[in-house]
């Protein structure tokens, strides 16, 4: 299921990756649209980047 889990430290690199996806206004980040199989590339480049992996599985 994806989703961002309590280890987001609202660093924004999600939302710098991946800014159609992620939005940063607090902690945790936030997924701004409801994902669809085009954004898993995107997504799953947002969570590779994610320095406390806190950026759940597509």
């Amino acid at each position: 299921m994806s989703g961002i889990n309590s280890q987001c430290i609202g660093c924004g690199t999600c939302a710098a990756v991946a800014p159609d996806l992620f939005k940063v206004e607090g902690i945790p980040a936030q997924i701004i649209k409801k994902l669809a199989p085009t954004d898993a590339k995107s997504y799953k480049e947002a969570q590779s980047a994610c320095p406390v992996q806190a950026i759940e599985d597509f």
